[in-house]
């Protein structure tokens, strides 16, 4: 059996078949050195470790798997997600044009909005979920990348990934997707059309609350993808050795961590969409979700482990909910094995975020222990 034959379980598992042959440790080393000797004759000791910023082993291991799982033909690794998309967006020349969904994770609109300020870029924002707006837009306005998040956070909305490549595609533009909240696991944007996916790879890729890295994957590694390599390169945003190490150690129990959140997720949404003090759950694995039907197509194995509900009255009641839970820690971010609860109007007063949202990530502990405390919190 090839790798290629191989499943997204056994490549994450196996670390893409790596073993440290200078020992026979079935776990990759660590090399942490920023610089390589050559040799008398000034050549290479081995070929392609020049220097610790484009050249380590562990960086290599960890954009390999991240590129079989995610099914595509090359990955680059980044120190945050932010980095990621960064990259990407300075693609774009002075002058050009970016269309980007509405409604997705605030840091991302912040700073693609003042990065397009500062570069004389067109911005148009959109709610990609609309197909039919998108579509509309990108026939209106030539652009160079068309920018979406699904599902999104924290609306959990769906984008239609092939009909989003077909409208950016006929704007002349790279369809990038952000799939942060699905994984490679449930998710394999490049098989729909996309031109690039970003994950930020902090979230359930590692899945243990203590990296930060974010990656870019692609199928087509045309002048744009070696604009973003040389820029990741010249930029220096590189993800550290031990970084990438923990990435792949965090990888090799992905799918069985994204499948107990998804189904731990699933539970939690059918208590919340019936619990008398919640007035809406936005989950897409609920069917009355609009973007159920979509994401059924979309994603495989699941509907992901991020929700956020409306708790009956305002902010104050919000809070008080988030203040009682107990399982659920009250901290920003998502996809850890720990269940996480962030009440978004305080993080984003300004963004049209509902004072009574909370939004949380569902982790992998027993499924009617958060249930518990999700009742006792709401006052079941």
């Amino acid at each position: 059996m090839t790798m290629i034959d191989q499943k997204k379980a056994t490549i994450a598992a196996q670390a893409a078949g790596a073993i440290d042959l200078s020992t026979g440790g079935v776990v990759p080393p660590i090399q942490p050195s920023t610089t390589y000797a050559r040799a008398r004759d000034y050549s290479l000791l081995q070929d392609g470790n020049v220097y610790g910023r484009d050249n380590n082993d562990a960086v290599r291991l960890a954009e390999e798997i991240l590129a079989k799982l995610e099914g595509a033909a090359e990955a680059l690794l980044f120190p945050t997600g932010m980095a990621a998309i960064a990259a990407v967006f300075r693609t774009i020349p002075n002058g050009g044009t970016a269309i980007v969904q509405s409604g997705i994770y605030w840091g991302t609109t912040k700073w693609i909005r003042d990065f397009c300020t500062r570069r004389d870029v067109t911005l148009l924002e959109v709610d990609a979920s609309d197909a039919a707006a998108l579509d509309v837009l990108c026939a209106a306005n030539p652009a160079h990348i068309v920018f979406v998040e699904t599902p999104s956070n924290p609306w959990l909305k769906t984008v239609d990934i092939a009909k989003a490549a077909q409208s950016a595609h006929a704007a002349g533009a790279k369809l990038v997707v952000d799939s942060t909240a699905a994984t490679p696991i449930l998710m394999q944007p490049l098989s729909m059309g996309a031109d690039i996916v970003m994950h930020s790879a902090t979230k359930a890729i590692n899945g243990h609350s203590d990296v930060l890295g974010g990656v870019l994957a692609t199928n087509n590694a045309d002048q744009t993808w070696q604009d973003v390599a040389i820029d990741r390169h010249d930029a220096g945003a590189v993800i550290g050795p031990f970084e990438a190490w923990l990435l792949i150690r965090g990888m090799r129990t992905l799918p069985l961590r994204v499948e107990r959140m998804c189904e731990n997720a699933m539970k939690v949404a059918h208590f919340l969409q019936d619990h008398p003090i919640v007035e809406g759950v936005f989950y897409p694995g609920l069917p009355t979700h609009t973007g159920y039907e979509l994401a059924t197509q979309q994603m495989e194995g699941g509907y992901g482990f991020l929700m956020s509900f409306l708790v009956k009255g305002g902010a104050a009641d919000a809070l008080q909910v988030a203040g009682r839970l107990n399982l659920f820690h009250r901290a920003t971010s998502l996809g850890g094995v720990e269940s996480l609860v962030e009440h978004r109007h305080t993080i984003e007063p300004h963004t049209g975020i509902p004072e009574n949202l909370l939004r949380i990530s569902v982790g992998i502990e027993d499924a009617q222990d958060l249930i518990d405390d999700l009742g006792q919190a709401l006052g079941q």
